[in-house]
């Protein structure tokens, strides 16, 4: 066919797209393919076609779009997409990454995307800016709304006050079915999502609540007070956001109240937000136990990342010298039996693995609250039977080998008796170091780590070395 009887379709006509499951993955990720087909239509100049690929997706996926790119490209995408970049894709993206596309834009716009969130998604779009950026955007606000957000914004970072929704739906207990129907068909200013309505007294202090199925299956003639649960988990205001989320996975909730110093009923927290909260606290412990820092995100700034991980580099550096103290104690002994020096690191290594163990399970369980003061000496000593159990196995199979290898069985018991020590020295410190630091207030997902490993591995090196030397092995 010659290419005057192509047929060219006109300017005005849709760019075909292509079909929706296309578009991710069998593990619900967007496909390479997909986004180096959005980059060149934008490389292109065709921004209009970029979003009409973009524009079916889901806010999260639009935010996942735009993490995937680099910077400079994130910049051209921005820009195509301005469009249809609302504050729900705002509130579904990365930190970094919409703290760098806010910094884009004029406080008229944050204050326009903002206006379209709920409270706590405002706040949480707004918190991190720079005060006079942020004083900016409160002027551009709407009254009401920027009331709010600088009431949430005078509560502490990761508390229920800035975890709560205001547009809590609450009613008198002396109400009937029938007017809380018609009470939530006529109002205007309701929350557009809401489970649960809660009764108050005259006070406005929560006194119940009344789920939505109940309503809808009541009669309407029948008082609120007489179908409403009065016993309800509230949860005060200044309440740390992971003790937030404790209460919502101990007691199966789906929202709960938010109530101030006086009982007052100040606003609501519903599952949504806290599976959020969920996620961050559980990446946050694992990244403060392996010394990442707090944020530990890819898209964090390279120089915030090495600012993070080299503070707990150069404290590993200072505890691994008092291995390396240790080690040079008995140099004389090393020397005389090169396997000593061999099988040495196999103490402090597994001793080292048997402490992460125990200390990781140790953190979990303060963080849950499962270990608390009255069965802590009850955990101790079930760390201690297991680590008897690793110990009295691992200490046959290193001993046996030992044994066997270098053809001295004294050498195997030695070795075998000192990773018996090491692992019950571990199973020990695992519990005992983030247990102590919880009780000097101080988080144990920060230190822990550093701590026992110092102790495994000053611990083991000792152990092998000085059981050598004390049965006459060297």
């Amino acid at each position: 066919m010659s290419d005057s009887e192509l047929e060219v379709p006109p300017e005005d006509m849709p760019v075909a797209e292509p079909p929706v499951e296309s578009r991710h993955d069998q593990d619900d990720r967007l496909k390479p393919e997909f986004v180096r087909e959005v980059l060149d239509r934008i490389e292109a100049g065709d921004p209009d076609g970029a979003r009409a690929l973009v524009e079916p997706l889901h806010p999260a996926d639009i935010a996942d779009l735009l993490e995937l790119v680099d910077r400079e490209e994130r910049r051209a995408l921005a820009s195509a997409l301005a469009e249809i970049l609302d504050g729900d894709v705002l509130a579904e993206m990365n930190d970094w990454v919409r703290e760098e596309l806010m910094e884009a834009l004029e406080p008229h716009q944050v204050a326009e995307i903002a206006g379209e969130l709920e409270t706590d998604d405002a706040v949480a779009l707004i918190e991190d800016m720079e005060e006079e950026d942020q004083r900016a955007v409160l002027r551009a606000l709407d009254p009401d709304d920027r009331a709010a957000i600088e009431e949430a914004l005078s509560f502490p970072e990761e508390s229920a006050g800035r975890l709560m929704r205001r547009d809590a739906v609450a009613v008198p207990e002396h109400w009937t079915i029938g007017q809380v129907i018609d009470f939530l068909r006529s109002g205007e200013d309701l929350a557009n999502d809401f489970f649960e309505i809660f009764v108050v007294d005259p006070s406005h202090r929560p006194v119940g609540t009344c789920l939505l199925s109940w309503i809808l299956r009541t009669p309407r003639r029948i008082n609120v007070a007489d179908v409403m649960q009065r016993e309800q988990t509230l949860i005060p205001v200044d309440m740390d956001q992971e003790e937030v989320a404790l209460r919502f996975q101990k007691y199966a909730l789906v929202s709960a109240a938010v109530v101030d110093q006086s009982g007052r009923l100040v606003g609501m927290i519903t599952v949504d937000d806290i599976v959020h909260i969920i996620q961050e606290e559980a990446s946050e412990d694992a990244l403060l136990m392996s010394g990442a820092g707090v944020e530990g995100d890819i898209n964090e700034p390279v120089r915030d990342s090495y600012k993070a991980r080299v503070r707990w580099l150069i404290t590993n550096l200072l505890t691994a010298l008092v291995s390396a103290t240790i080690i040079l104690q008995f140099g004389g002994a090393i020397a005389e039996m090169v396997a000593l020096a061999a099988l040495g690191p196999i103490v402090a290594s597994i001793g080292g693995n048997a402490g992460t163990q125990t200390m990781a399970v140790s953190v979990r369980a303060l963080a849950l609250n499962q270990l608390t003061r009255s069965n802590t000496w009850r955990t101790i000593w079930r760390e201690i039977l297991v680590a008897l159990l690793n110990g009295v196995t691992i200490a046959i199979l290193l001993g046996a080998g030992a044994a066997l290898v270098f053809s001295a069985p004294q050498l195997g018991a030695v070795i075998a008796a000192a990773m018996m020590i090491n692992i019950l020295v571990a199973g020990l410190s695992g519990v005992v170091v983030p247990v102590v630091l919880d009780r000097f207030d101080q988080d144990p997902a920060v230190a822990s780590s550093v701590f026992v490993t110092m102790i495994t591995d000053s611990m083991g090196f000792f152990v092998f070395l000085g059981l050598a030397v004390a049965t006459g092995l060297v």
